[in-house]
């Protein structure tokens, strides 16, 4: 018997660094791998099939690495609900759901909120039990979504983690098969985990991880993310001082075999018949080195001129108020923030707003406020990722990011020009 058990001892502690070694394979794994898969579904069903013969320590070990884990995540997603909205949004689109797009906002804050608070409940050992419950049944159903967005690519970003780590659809899915190799090792050993609070102080830990997570989410909504993951973020640089070049790769199925291979453009034998009438294209995979710090909003004017380095590069400060909806845009604040226009021209400085709407309500927009600023025109994705706000204020200088600031928090022109127009 004793044999038995540390045959069982020996294969769990196999299962759980098999899990763990998966993690970092990820990376390297972007697109659909037979391989890759089967060696996760085994060691899935293998976790399934032991179940409650996994020691202390592993299941310990797997329910402070989910704890950590769902903290993160909700973190990263709560830092800028606004963000999560629209990944929401998206899969209404993908799923033609849009009559639930009111909700976005209250869905986006409250299942971030959710996911955060599971992963203090679990790293803190409250309520172990009933949470390993509602862990396996999130993970379940986010499992078989990434499936659908691995297999058809209903969403192009799922957004698990935000804009701080972005993963193909096929790595969000392998993630999942590995997070529940985890979650199987706690579910099915959750009578024998061990409290650490007691109850009142657990009670205590809930209502304090739940109300600082709310607050931040609502201060994130009400004014600008706390963290910024994205392009736009101050201090960054949206040209890259010495651009690398950018790799594309192309991801090719055999016909007869079902082999996937990926290749380097410019080394896909394109000259070779043969070899094209045998494998079908798969997907395309961008290997851009300077992600990150990229600007990716394109500027146009009204006869559609690409404008976008006249105004990013502008070697002076350059202010730009983004507004990428106008017929929901916050009225009071552009009526604020004309005055803050009218200073700026009157000293010679270039503002400029960009939105997606129109000409025909960027002009019947401008008579109705009686504005004389320039409108531009750009994506209004590309423009609701740069700042979450309608409208929002950028300032740029050289193509660096100096200030960004929510229509809450607009600053008087007098406080901008102490704070970065004398410090040239």
């Amino acid at each position: 018997m004793d044999k038995l058990n540390k045959k069982k001892s020996a294969i769990g502690w196999i299962v759980f660094f098999m899990a763990l070694f998966s993690v970092f394979a990820i990376k390297y794994i972007e697109v659909y791998n037979l391989f890759f898969l089967l060696l996760l579904t085994v060691n899935l069903i293998i976790a399934l099939f032991l179940r409650k013969s996994f020691n202390k320590t592993i299941v310990n070990l797997s329910a402070l690495l989910i704890g950590l884990l769902f903290i993160y995540s909700g973190f990263v997603k709560g830092v800028d609900p606004v963000g999560t909205k629209y990944q929401i949004i998206d899969y209404f689109i993908a799923y033609k759901t849009l009559w639930a797009k009111p909700f976005a906002m209250t869905m986006a804050v409250g299942l971030c909120a959710f996911e955060f608070i599971l992963g203090v409940l679990m790293l803190f050992r409250i309520r172990i039990k009933e949470v390993s419950w509602l862990v396996l049944l999130m993970m379940i159903g986010f499992t078989f979504v990434t499936l659908g967005d691995a297999l058809y690519n209903s969403v192009p970003d799922c957004g698990c983690f935000g804009k701080a780590i972005i993963l193909s659809n096929w790595q969000t899915f392998y993630k999942n098969l590995i997070i529940n190799v985890f979650v199987f090792i706690v579910f099915f050993s959750r009578k024998d985990v061990k409290r650490i609070f007691y109850p009142k102080a657990e009670f205590s830990i809930f209502l304090l991880f739940l109300a600082a997570f709310l607050s931040m989410e609502i201060y994130s909504i009400r004014h600008l993310p706390v963290i910024d993951f994205r392009t736009w973020k101050v201090g960054n640089r949206l040209i890259p001082e010495n651009p690398k070049p950018v790799k594309y790769f192309l991801s090719y199925k055999n016909k007869e075999t079902g082999e996937v291979k990926e290749y380097l453009s410019k080394d896909l034998p394109w000259q070779d018949s043969l070899w094209l009438s045998q494998w079908e294209f798969q997907s395309q995979r961008i290997d851009d080195p300077n992600t990150g710090r990229k600007n990716d909003v394109t500027i146009e004017d009204s006869l559609g001129n690409n404008m976008t380095a006249n105004f990013i590069e502008n070697p002076d400060f350059q202010f730009i108020l983004i507004a990428y909806n106008l017929a929901e845009t916050n009225i009071k604040a552009f009526k604020k923030i004309n005055e803050f226009y009218k200073k700026c021209d009157d000293n010679g400085y270039s503002f400029i707003v960009l939105t997606s709407s129109t000409r025909k309500e960027i002009s019947e927009f401008k008579k109705k406020l009686n504005i004389e600023m320039e409108f531009y025109n750009s994506d209004d994705t590309a423009l609701e990722a740069v700042i979450r706000s309608n409208p929002g204020l950028v300032i740029l200088k050289n193509a660096y990011v100096l200030g960004k600031w929510h229509f809450n928090d607009f600053p008087d022109y007098e406080y901008v020009e102490k704070e970065y127009l004398h410090k040239k």
